[in-house]
């Protein structure tokens, strides 16, 4: 349960990077749009700044925007996958404390140290 756990959680973080660097990608398109064709425009490499054409960059952020939503569509059914079996987990818990009162007493007299 604590494996699923600290998995679910390891997936919503994973979810949270790619949505931010899916959100990234998209207002860089839309600022990239709003510029004329023949503006010159430059892409970061390290901390060197490379003559890059408009055409580039849009395909660069487009191809971003799309791995993004891609990674986001698959973490999104590993999240179902691993909530639902923490739900199946906490159901067979519940129903062997059901089954065996004697376990639950002991389980809720032990401490955690």
């Amino acid at each position: 349960m604590i494996e699923t756990t600290g998995k679910l959680k390891q997936v919503q973080n994973q979810m949270r990077n790619k949505e931010s660097e899916r959100k990234r990608a998209f207002l860089t398109m839309e600022e990239l749009r709003q510029l004329p064709e023949d503006t010159n425009t430059y892409k970061s490499i390290g901390r060197t700044f490379v003559l890059e054409p408009k055409s580039v960059l849009m395909n660069e952020q487009e191809q971003k925007l799309k791995d993004s939503e891609a990674a986001i569509a698959s973490l999104q059914t590993s999240k179902e996958y691993l909530e639902k079996q923490l739900a199946e987990i906490e159901n067979n818990l519940k129903e062997l404390l059901q089954q065996d009162p004697g376990l639950a007493r002991q389980i809720m007299s032990m401490t955690v140290m």
